[in-house]
């Protein structure tokens, strides 16, 4: 691996000021693998600086075919190095190879979404003619105008980071702003990596994209969300933190786009084949469940209950671990001991509020290192126990029996969150329609699959605000402006 350590502001890869560093730690081996700068506020204040210099002094917001030639360049630096990004992110996620490549968000499938933007950016329509109109005597042709929002705080996660990194900082580029990009302490070569590509493979202007990592997150993130030079806030975590975020932008009043958690309830109604249906339950694996869209509420049919848990012994029995680089492999650890010990935290919360482990519930035995969970069924699970209303983030899925699909549909809105969700019938026209009545932003149908580059992404609810992703997720980067032109007459 080929790791860059060091921060990128104002178009230099520098040291943190004070030359402190923090190490990145491989949630496999629990070993150090690495360091990355330690930021502090002087080094948030220089990249904050640079960013709102860019965006007023230069002309990145209004050279659209500049801006177009420079992410071109930016997609091809990614895949001249994506063999060693995939190792890095593997190492410092502790994904499975797998999911780094064409089986995942990791790498591959994140750099290869850059093309719609390539596609699409020429083809935007920043400036239409609304015609004349006549007010008080005063006849005026209109002209509604879309522009860069300015200077973008992008404030990332651990569990996806270069996707989501890239789905944040494509269209904040190519819509004209400048970044300062804050990744979570337990990523940061993902942003860091990502920093010395744009230095060496692209035009992109200095100032145009920062990179902060800090082991602090709190002191640098609430001085980056709460600057006045920062317009607008683009945070994916959790609902508690993007709370605060919103919270601390509020004074300065700047847009503030938030992707947050979920409780995404799978849906299987009581004509649906239960073996092909319920083998999507093993998707809370994923990634160790470390995604905020999985279905980690089953909601199945009360008088089948018995089969069901029949066969998610058989089928969870699948899920082999370990070793991320096996053919194959879906489930890693999770990403620190902080993260392993918050999940066995909720399974000891389940076993407390009375739910049944159908299976898993601990530590693996046959692993010596590495933050791993085994993955963790329970059953006899009601809609107001903490397991079934609080994101978990780990491997766990609960099930909830419903009477009628009334019920499950009452059950699955039955939540804070509404991010994503799976219904399953043997009639796709019933499927749809219970689809449509799921308060969350997005559903999957008898095994259809959402993600894309052109799909927009969010939630209703505590799951978030705005979409990203797709012709949506670029226009929360514009503002609109409306220009009155007097006619005479």
């Amino acid at each position: 691996m080929n790791p860059e350590s060091r921060l990128l502001i104002d178009g230099e890869l520098v040291e943190a000021a004070s030359g402190a560093t923090y190490p990145n730690i491989d949630p496999v081996t629990e070993e150090v693998i690495g360091v990355a700068a330690d930021a502090g506020p002087e080094d948030m204040d220089r990249a904050i600086a640079a960013a709102r210099r860019a965006f007023d002094e230069t002309d990145w917001s209004t050279n659209h075919a500049f801006r177009l030639e420079c992410i071109r360049q930016l997609q091809a630096g990614l895949r001249a190095e994506m063999d060693d990004f995939k190792q890095q992110i593997a190492a410092e996620t502790g994904a499975p190879l797998a999911i780094c490549g064409m089986a995942g968000p990791q790498c591959e499938v994140p750099i290869g979404f850059i093309d719609f933007t390539l596609e699409n950016l020429p083809k935007f329509q920043w400036s239409r003619d609304i015609g004349v109109s006549e007010m008080m005597g005063i006849k005026s042709r209109r002209l509604v105008e879309r522009e860069a929002i300015g200077v973008v705080a992008c404030v990332t996660p651990w569990n996806v980071p270069l996707q989501i990194n890239l789905a944040k900082c494509i269209p904040a580029l190519a819509a004209g702003c400048t970044i300062v990009l804050k990744p979570a302490p337990d990523t940061p070569w993902s942003a860091t990596t990502l920093g010395r590509i744009v230095k060496e493979h692209t035009d992109i202007p200095a100032g145009v994209f920062n990179v902060i990592t800090s082991s602090d997150p709190v002191t640098v993130g609430d001085q980056l969300v709460s600057d006045p030079r920062v317009d607008m806030v683009s945070f994916t975590g959790s609902t508690g933190v993007g709370k605060h975020i919103m919270a601390r932008a509020a004074a300065t009043v700047k847009k503030v786009f938030l992707e947050l958690g979920g409780k995404s309830a799978n849906i299987i109604l009581d004509d649906a084949d239960l073996q092909s249906s319920l083998l999507s339950a093993l998707s809370v694996c994923y990634h160790a469940g470390q995604g905020c869209a999985l279905n980690t509420r089953l909601l199945v049919p009360r008088e089948r209950q018995t089969e069901v848990e029949a066969m998610l012994q058989a089928f969870f029995g699948y899920i082999s671990y370990g070793d991320p680089t096996a053919e194959g492999a879906i489930m890693g650890p999770q990403v620190s001991a902080k993260q392993r010990d918050r999940v066995l935290g909720y399974i000891e919360k389940g076993r407390q509020e009375g739910a049944r482990l159908l299976l898993g519930g601990g530590v693996p035995e046959h692993l010596e290192k590495g933050f791993y969970v085994e993955p963790t069924v329970f059953v006899d699970v009601s809609n107001d126990m903490a397991i079934a209303r609080e994101e978990i983030f780990g491997p766990v899925l609960v099930v909830i029996a419903y009477e009628d699909e009334e019920d499950a549909v009452r059950i699955a809105n039955d939540s804070d969150f509404g991010l994503s969700g799976s219904v399953w019938s043997a009639s796709e026209e019933r499927a749809l329609n219970v689809a449509r009545r799921i308060r969350t932003g997005t559903v999957n149908v008898n095994g259809g699959n959402f993600y894309g580059a052109d799909a927009p992404f969010g939630g209703y609810k505590q799951s978030g605000l705005g979409r990203e992703m797709g012709q949506e997720g670029f226009e929360e980067y514009l503002e609109v402006k409306t220009i009155a032109i007097s006619v005479s007459n």
